[in-house]
């Protein structure tokens, strides 16, 4: 599956070290032609965005998810780390997974 990731510049770069290709953004504007770019060339099987990336789309982000299956859109933590609301990894799978361990 490719990936492509949505982002400041750092964690473009991050990413790029892994080999994941991606667009560095600054504004909403350019995230939302990024993103737009990538729904059309329809490439991308996972698109990963940065917390206050995603929160600037959250219509679109929502949209998209609930109405294909893929990409999948998944949110990581900016340069300023996760913010103070969100669960820790382990509740994430515990909610997607809807078990306890």
């Amino acid at each position: 599956m490719e990936c492509f990731v949505i982002a400041d510049e750092d964690t473009v770069l991050g990413f790029r070290y892994a080999g994941v290709e991606g667009q560095a953004v600054r504004t909403p504007d350019e995230a939302r032609a990024a993103l737009a770019e990538q729904l059309e060339a329809a490439r991308a099987g996972l698109i990963i965005m940065t917390d206050d990336i995603a929160n600037e789309l959250g219509d679109e982000i929502s949209r998209l998810r609930f109405k294909s299956r893929t990409p999948l859109v998944v949110q990581i933590p900016g340069p300023d780390g996760p913010e103070p609301d969100r669960p820790d990894l382990l509740g994430l799978i515990r909610e997607a997974v809807g078990i306890r361990f």
